[in-house]
């Protein structure tokens, strides 16, 4: 059973879906005239793991994801770089396309555009008329909040709480300052579309109120997005729709919270910006996935680069116990032998309880703070395990070992972690951190090979010495039987 925060009541609540084993649920996604920065990772992040839970516990899902490809910041933005609007967007798509394809995040069933709706938008600002919800002036046509009776219920906010501080467009023709706009009559320079109001163009909030229905019906399940689009966006969306359908647009609402900056507001103008292209340069995706996912999804983040080497720090713990199963390489369909040994009956009881605990982490409210420590718990439990030296060549071990091997990557899975071989994570990771320090491969190779000749010839000092020095490159060696191996700290 999934239990929901769900904004709308303000209160946890049963998932139950409209059609059972079937969810629908819509995220809305960029307005296409930047590249996409820490806080468009984590709204991705946050909603791609709640999908991949769903599907992991079963359900059919439909995820709908738009693009709003025609919008003030847009039109903004290609006027100044003299460029064609459509130009632009379809540009900052793709780059969004491959940000999400490099943070591992799973592409939505249907990435429809605002441009590709207009009639939709058209028909369903028609409805919105002749329900006397809306009304025109001079070709703009607006939606009139005060004959929607329950306007601000998802915000929690009266109309004259709004009217005291609301984010709401400045103008004077309104006939209330918090009506806002269905439809922009056209401006010189601008891109515009033929209307019974003439021509113009969709306001913001509608798009999303016609695509969310268009691929998943008047009512779905689950509707997301970050905490800033509570009010205004997701607010009038609620209004739109329902004040032309009569029915509710979502049944439940989920939001991720803010990403704060070294406990600031991350801004241009502070000089703490940072897009994800940046941060992947510097760290490897599934750190960045790793921290987002060690606070649970509607509080706050404070991002700060120690905070992100802790993480990859947490990740290398993970990445090691796959490691030292990779090594192994247990048969995944080997049969248990009956009784189990007492040692491996333990680690197997160890292991399920993990894994009960990441489930019922995840049914609360997709809490992966902590399925994340249940996922270490698993990565502790296969490290003891394996340093008691078990016979690896024994039916018993060998079915213990496919188990957890089994578990871990079932359960990074669903996180989106653990994607990649060990040996290929700890490569990359490596080069990368070398690179970062300004280090370089070769003298740390040299140093290594020095300290084994020096092994080699009883000269513990000198052999203690290369070891400390290394250890001040932040770089720890570990003696192996096959030999030395190195990782960057």
């Amino acid at each position: 059973m999934i239990i929901l925060y769900n904004t709308l009541t303000r209160q946890k609540e049963t998932f139950r879906p409209l059609i059972e084993g079937k969810v629908g649920i819509y995220v809305c996604g960029i307005t296409a005239y930047d590249l996409c920065h820490i806080g468009h990772a984590r709204s991705a992040i946050v909603f791609d793991v709640i999908v991949r839970y769903l599907r992991f516990r079963g359900y059919e899902v439909t995820y709908v994801k738009n693009f709003t490809d025609i919008d003030d910041k847009i039109i903004k933005r290609a006027q100044a770089e003299g460029k064609d609007v459509a130009t632009l967007a379809e540009h900052f798509i793709a780059e969004h396309d491959r940000d999400m394809e490099a943070l591992g995040v799973l592409t939505p069933d249907h990435t429809p555009r605002a441009t590709a709706h207009i009639s939709d938008m058209v028909a369903l600002i028609e409805k919105l008329l002749a329900r006397g919800m809306a009304y025109t002036i001079d070709g703009d046509v607006f939606f009139s909040v005060e004959k929607f009776p329950t306007y601000g219920k998802l915000s929690g906010r009266t109309l004259a709480d709004m009217l005291a501080g609301a984010r709401v467009e400045v103008n004077e023709r309104k006939k209330n300052p918090l009506d806002f706009a269905l439809w922009k009559s056209s401006k010189e320079g601008e891109p515009w579309w033929e209307s019974p109001w003439g021509r113009g163009r969709p306001g913001w909030h509608i798009e999303c109120s016609v695509m969310s229905q268009k691929y998943l019906g008047e009512t779905f399940d689950i509707h997301g997005g970050g905490e800033d689009l509570i009010f205004p966006h997701h607010e009038n969306e609620i209004a739109q729709a329902q004040g032309a359908t009569g029915k509710p647009l979502a049944n439940y609402w989920l939001h991720n919270g803010f990403i704060r900056v070294n406990s600031e507001k991350m801004s241009k103008s502070l000089g703490n910006f940072f897009t994800i292209r940046d941060l992947l340069k510097h760290f490897h995706p599934e750190v960045l996935r790793l921290f987002i996912l060690q606070t649970h999804y509607r509080s706050p983040i404070d991002f700060t680069e120690t905070s992100l080497r802790e993480a990859r720090q947490a990740l290398n713990r993970l990445y090691g116990a796959a490691a030292l199963l990779e090594e192994i390489s247990p048969p995944m369909h080997i049969l248990p032998p009956s009784p189990l040994p007492p040692k491996e009956a333990e680690v197997l009881e160890r292991l399920t309880e993990s894994k009960d605990e990441f489930l019922a982490a995840m049914d609360d409210d997709i809490n992966t703070a902590r399925s994340l420590a249940s996922l270490f718990d698993m990565a502790r439990t296969i490290n003891a395990y394996l340093s008691g030296r078990p016979t690896v060549k024994e039916r018993a071990t060998l079915y213990t070992l496919g188990q957890a091997e089994k578990y871990l990557k079932e359960l990074g899975g669903v996180l989106g972690l653990l994607k990649e071989s060990p040996r290929s994570y700890f490569a990359a990771d490596r080069k990368r951190e070398v690179a970062k320090r300004g280090l370089n491969e070769k003298d740390i190779e040299r140093l290594i090979a020095e300290r084994t000749e020096a092994r080699k010839q009883k000269d513990w000092t000198k052999a203690d010495e290369i070891r400390t020095h290394l250890r001040k490159m932040g770089i720890e060696i570990k003696d192996t039987p096959a030999g030395t191996t190195w990782e960057v700290s």
